[in-house]
């Protein structure tokens, strides 16, 4: 696996779900048909905030060696962000019966769990990744 479309594609995930979040709060709990009422539209911003830097984080990272003990504290949390979302959607999703979109950002929560625990976990030495001339 390549780790740079890795790092691309979970940045370019959690680039859009953050602006998203970030700039339309609102309009995105009314999807989920949730009221937003009180203090939940700032903290949806809040978790928009998160996302875009999780993936400018991840966006910066994309040219660097990682895997193994390269990159690890960004590997590290790349993983458990993904690992312990996945768990909460599947909890989610066998208690109140299936719906749309949280099944399909399932998938991909789980999608992302195993590449990034395929980073960490599954391989003695890291990767550079594949440029041009190299």
């Amino acid at each position: 696996m390549n780790t740079r479309v890795l790092l691309m594609a979970s940045s370019g995930v959690m680039g859009a779900v953050g602006l998203a979040a970030s700039f339309a709060p609102t309009e995105l709990l009314s999807a989920l048909h949730v009221i937003p009422t009180g203090p939940l539209p700032v903290l949806i911003q809040l978790m928009g905030a998160l996302y875009l830097a999780f993936a400018m984080a991840n966006w910066t990272a994309k040219d660097s060696l990682i895997g193994g003990i390269y990159a690890r504290p960004l590997s590290l949390g790349n993983l458990l962000h993904f690992m312990v979302g996945a768990l909460a959607l599947a909890k989610y999703e066998f208690a109140a019966g299936f719906h749309g979109p949280l099944v399909a950002a399932l998938v991909v929560y789980a999608i992302f769990a195993l590449g990034f625990g395929w980073l960490v976990f599954g391989r003695g030495a890291a990767c550079k990744v594949n440029t041009p001339g190299s």
